[in-house]
C-alpha cells in the first residue's frame, strides 16, 4: 500500500506542477474555450488539461517502475493502456484546438479501443447462467462499446469547474479500493495494471483539482476528458477480467456479479446523464451530441444551487453509488446500502442549506 500512496503523491505533484505550464502552452496555441450558450464560466478559459495529465502520468510510470511492488504491475495491459491513452489524448488536443466533428471522434475513440483489444485488454466473462465466457469477437466487440460509452459519459458531465475531475477521481478510488481490498483478503497478487492505473488516475486527478476547481484556471477539455474517460474504463475492463468472480461469495456479503456491476454503479452519474441527454435530444428530433442545458448539474444550479455546491453535490452522489457496491463485497449488504443513505441524506442537507442561505441572503 505504501508503493501505490508513493504512487498517488508522485503524479498529484507532476499534475499540479506541471499544469501551469501546459496552461500557457495553450494560450500560446489558441486552445482556448470561447463563451458558449450552453457554458456556465464567463471568461475565455485555457484547455488542454488532459496534456497535463498525460505528461504526469508518463513521469510517474517512469519514477514507479523502481518500486519493487508497483514495478510487478508493468505488464502488456499496463502497456496497452497508456498507448490506447497516448493516441486518445492526441485526438483530443485535436479537438480542443479545431473542434473535430463527431464522426472523427468516434472512430478515433474506436481504434483506441481497438489498441486495447490488440494488447488483451478486453471483457472476458458476464454472469450467464453462473459465469459464461465469451466468444473473443462478442468480448471486443462489448469492450470497444463500453470504452467509447464511458469515454462520451466523462466527456458530457465535463460542464462544471471540477466536476468531472472529482467525479473521476471517487470512481478511481472505488476501483482501486475495490481491486486492492480483494487482492488483500483473499491472498491475491495486490500488483497489478488495475491497481496501478487507478492508483495514477487518482493523483492525476488530485494534482489537477486545485487548477480545476472553481473558479477553473484550465479546463480539462476533449483531451483530459477523453484521456480520463479511456483510463477509467480500460481499468475496469481488465479488473473484471482478473477478478476471480468465486472469490467474493455470499458468505463476505457479495456475490459474483460485484465485479461485473461495479463500473456502472461507480460511473452511474455519469451514465444517468449520458443516457437522459441522448434520450432526450432524440426524442426532440436533435443530433444524440448537439449541446444542451438540460444536463444534471445545468438542472440542480436552476433550484438555486451555487455552482461550487452543485459540484459538491454530484461528488457526493457519485459516492453514493460506488461505496455500497465497493463495500459489498466485504461487509454484509444492509451495511453497504446504509453507507449510500447516509451519503444521500448528507447531499440533501447541502441543497438544503444552500437554499436557506439563499433566503437569508
Amino acid at each position: 500500500m505504501r508503493e501505490y500512496l508513493v504512487t498517488v503523491l508522485l503524479a498529484a505533484i507532476i499534475t499540479y506542477l506541471i499544469t501551469p505550464l501546459v496552461r500557457d502552452l495553450a494560450i500560446k496555441f489558441g486552445a482556448v474555450t470561447a463563451i458558449r450558450a450552453r457554458d456556465v464560466h464567463i471568461a475565455p478559459t485555457p484547455r488542454w488539461g488532459g496534456l497535463a495529465m498525460w505528461l504526469a502520468m508518463a513521469l510517474t510510470l517512469v519514477i514507479a517502475n523502481y518500486l519493487p511492488l508497483v514495478h510487478k504491475s508493468f505488464g502488456q495491459d499496463a502497456t496497452g493502456i497508456f498507448l490506447s491513452g497516448s493516441f486518445i489524448l492526441f485526438l483530443g488536443l485535436l479537438d480542443d484546438r479545431f473542434d473535430l466533428d463527431p464522426i472523427t471522434k468516434f472512430a478515433g475513440q474506436a481504434l483506441a479501443a481497438g489498441i486495447l483489444l490488440i494488447y488483451g485488454v478486453q471483457i472476458l466473462w458476464l454472469p450467464i447462467n453462473g459465469i459464461t465466457t465469451l466468444p473473443t469477437n462478442i468480448g471486443q466487440l462489448l469492450t470497444v462499446l463500453f470504452v467509447m460509452v464511458v469515454i462520451n459519459a466523462i466527456n458530457f458531465i465535463d460542464g462544471l469547474d471540477g466536476l468531472a475531475t472529482g467525479i473521476v477521481m471517487i470512481c478511481a478510488a472505488s476501483f482501486f479500493a475495490f481491486s486492492y481490498l480483494l487482492a488483500v483478503i483473499n491472498g491475491l497478487n495486490r500488483a497489478g495494471a488495475p491497481s496501478l492505473i487507478t492508483a495514477v488516475v487518482i493523483g492525476l486527478c488530485l494534482g489537477f483539482l486545485p487548477h480545476n476547481f472553481h473558479p477553473a484556471q484550465i479546463f480539462m477539455g476533449d483531451s483530459g476528458a477523453m484521456f480520463l474517460g479511456l483510463l477509467i474504463s480500460a481499468s475496469a475492463i481488465t479488473l473484471t477480467g482478473q477478478v476471480d468472480a468465486s472469490a467474493i461469495t455470499e458468505e463476505n456479503g457479495g456475490t459474483a456479479l460485484l465485479p461485473l456491476l461495479l463500473p456502472f454503479t461507480v460511473l452511474a452519474i455519469p451514465l444517468i446523464d449520458f443516457v437522459m441527454a441522448i434520450i432526450r435530444r432524440v426524442k426532440a428530433g436533435r443530433s444524440p451530441f448537439t449541446a444542451d442545458r438540460e444536463h444534471l448539474h445545468h438542472r440542480i444550479m436552476r433550484m438555486g444551487v451555487s455552482q461550487q455546491r452543485t459540484t459538491v453535490i454530484l461528488y457526493l452522489w457519485t459516492a453514493m453509488f460506488a461505496i455500497p457496491t465497493v463495500t459489498a463485497a466485504f461487509v454484509p449488504i444492509p451495511i453497504a446500502l446504509s453507507c449510500g443513505v447516509l451519503i444521500f441524506l448528507i447531499s440533501i442537507f447541502v441543497i438544503k442549506s444552500n437554499k436557506k442561505l439563499i433566503t437569508n441572503v
